[in-house]
């Protein structure tokens, strides 16, 4: 499940004891005035004491997803970095996407993977992991030897699509085969309605049979999904 966290330490127990096995929680910056400035809200304490219930739940290992924002937070990636290893949290860095609300993306503003690499290597030195790749979305590093890892998702400038095998299901019940398909398939009123086990699959399997060979970003004709991330949650 992905999540902001904001909630999270108050259920956090109940989703494991639910079934739930893991959890992502979004946070771009450990400094409680930039997280206020990019979320609007004053509520950095609560998403810490959300990550926190979560491990103390055994929904783990925690995952940190952040984004790193020219000129915001781009400065601060190795001081997450360092937050997060501290605590045992996998923590990994995805190149910002066009799925904002505003549909003001812009590539030259994007903060690079390369560039979020080159940071944290000012204070921690890097090694690739061992372990291959395979449909993980992010390149794994070793930090300072290991065993906290770091991870880099270049959505956008070294695109894996080819080996995607990720499908999302959104916070309303719908099925995406990508972050930037522009059609869904709904599960919400299937499930309602009682549909079986196999129904249900059958939604999914040609979902997945529409998946295009890549998202399409900076191809011409590309077209940004109408929801955004904050509307597809997942």
């Amino acid at each position: 499940m992905t999540t902001n966290g904001v909630g999270l330490e108050r259920i956090a127990h109940a989703l494991a004891e639910a079934g739930l096995a893991r959890v992502n929680v979004s946070l771009d910056t450990v400094d409680a005035g930039a997280f206020e400035q990019l979320t609007r809200r004053d509520r950095f304490d609560d998403v810490a004491r959300g990550l926190a219930a979560a491990a103390d739940a055994g929904l783990t290992p925690v995952k940190v997803n952040a984004v790193a924002i020219r000129g915001v937070n781009d400065h601060q990636v190795a001081d997450l970095l360092a937050w997060c290893v501290e605590r045992g949290y996998a923590l990994r860095f995805i190149e910002q996407m066009p799925l904002d609300a505003q549909h003001g993306w812009d590539r030259t503003q994007m903060v690079r993977g390369d560039e979020i690499r080159a940071r944290l290597e000012e204070r921690f030195t890097l090694t690739p992991a061992a372990d291959a790749r395979g449909s993980d979305p992010a390149e794994l590093f070793l930090v300072d030897g290991g065993p906290a890892t770091v991870g880099v998702v270049a959505s956008v400038t070294a695109p894996f699509c080819g080996a995607c095998d990720r499908v999302r299901l959104t916070a309303d019940g719908q099925v995406r085969n990508c972050l930037f398909a522009r059609a869904e398939s709904d599960l919400r009123g299937p499930l309602r309605d009682g549909a079986t086990d196999h129904e249900l699959a059958a939604i999914i399997s040609s979902e997945l049979w529409r998946k295009q060979a890549g998202h399409g970003i900076g191809e011409p004709g590309f077209e940004q999904p109408d929801r955004p991330m904050s509307a597809i949650g997942g």
